[in-house]
């Protein structure tokens, strides 16, 4: 297969991850009320936390992420993140004009938090992007970065389209829709945060740790 075949394969392949529905998709949402760039901003703070891991699995580290009781301290880390921004959002939600400060947490640390605290991000680079990685580097150093950043531009555009979407609706439909939008992301951020810690405590349990 020719490097150009592998990259078009990968970004279809990353797409798939990038479009699923989950918590950075969400921040990408409700930040999405402050600006229209929200969402690229939120896809640089991810990029912050993606490219190093992708470094660290191109050399092996990834594997430190296969023990459960790593999953599990990312997942309970991760969930309290997600808590705490959920309860940001239905909060600001609740004011009067929904702006940029109704939502204080900046967009870069908002993608940088989700990604840190999303263990099933980390799992799939630990899967599924390892092999991809794997493979990007009988292309050489080229098919490596070509791959990373063709990822990484998956992510920017997706997340900058939801926030882009999100704006434009908001001035369409009003203050109300955009109030609405926010807390149904706060909620989302809500529910996804419960369903870390609780995987999180199952796994240290299922280990004995409690």
């Amino acid at each position: 297969m020719s490097l150009l075949g592998f990259l078009f394969e990968a970004v279809l392949i990353s797409l798939s991850g990038v479009m699923a529905p989950g918590p950075m998709t969400t921040v990408a949402v409700g930040k999405g009320s402050e600006s229209p760039h929200a969402g690229a901003l939120v896809a640089v703070g991810h990029a912050i936390v993606e490219f190093p891991l992708m470094v660290a699995v191109l050399y092996g580290i990834g594997r430190l992420l296969d023990f459960p009781h790593v999953q599990a301290i990312i997942a309970l880390i991760g969930g309290v993140f997600l808590l705490v921004m959920g309860i940001g959002m239905v909060r600001g939600a609740r004011q009067d004009q929904v702006d940029a400060t109704a939502h204080p947490t900046p967009a870069v640390l908002a993608g940088i938090l989700v990604s840190v605290g999303n263990p099933y991000f980390i799992v799939w680079w630990a899967t599924v992007g390892a092999a991809l990685i794997m493979r990007s580097v009988r292309y050489g150093l080229l098919g490596f970065v070509s791959f990373a950043l063709l990822h990484s531009l998956c992510d920017l555009l997706w997340s900058w389209f939801l926030s882009a979407l999100s704006f434009k609706g908001g001035q369409f439909f009003g203050q109300r829709f955009q109030q609405s939008i926010f807390v149904g992301c706060g909620v989302l951020l809500l529910f996804f945060g419960g369903k870390l810690m609780a995987d999180g405590a199952t796994q240290l349990s299922a280990q004995g740790v409690f």
